[in-house]
């Protein structure tokens, strides 16, 4: 059985997304990854833009809450936002947390896409790197 994580942000549109998307591309062999949120805002269009430019596909990905998710017991269940780190409901396995900034907080004054996405595509590069640095993260708890 593999070890489950668990990426939890406010929303479930755009960090935790990517993270379930890197998660699912780079740790697949030794973890099961889900994501979700503290409510539902649905699929954020440009995270998916900024992904699939990487090469990673989370268009059939949803937005989801903690209720919809298959299990409700995680190994690991790591915050990507302050919100959710706060108010993060109690689970019985570790929880991180390691913050992002919010793609679409950055954006709000972009004039349109082609400005707004140098910031999906930043924090989509941090998540990136934190998720290939994890499974040795976790060895050290």
């Amino acid at each position: 059985m593999k070890t489950t994580i668990l990426f939890l942000c406010t929303g479930n549109s755009c960090r935790s997304q990517m993270a379930e998307g890197w998660g699912r591309r780079l740790l697949a062999d030794r973890f099961e990854v889900f994501s979700a949120g503290l409510e539902k805002h649905g699929l954020n269009p440009l995270a998916v833009k900024a992904m699939a430019e990487a090469g990673v596909d989370i268009s059939k990905q949803r937005s989801k809450t903690l209720e919809e998710l298959p299990q409700d017991s995680f190994d690991y269940v790591i915050t990507l936002c302050g919100h959710a780190n706060e108010t993060c409901p109690y689970f019985p396995g570790k929880v991180i947390h390691q913050g992002f900034d919010d793609p679409p907080r950055l954006a709000a004054a972009a004039a349109g896409e082609a400005e707004a996405l140098p910031h999906y595509r930043r924090v989509r590069d941090e998540i990136r790197d934190f998720i290939k640095n994890l499974p040795t993260e976790l060895i050290k708890l």
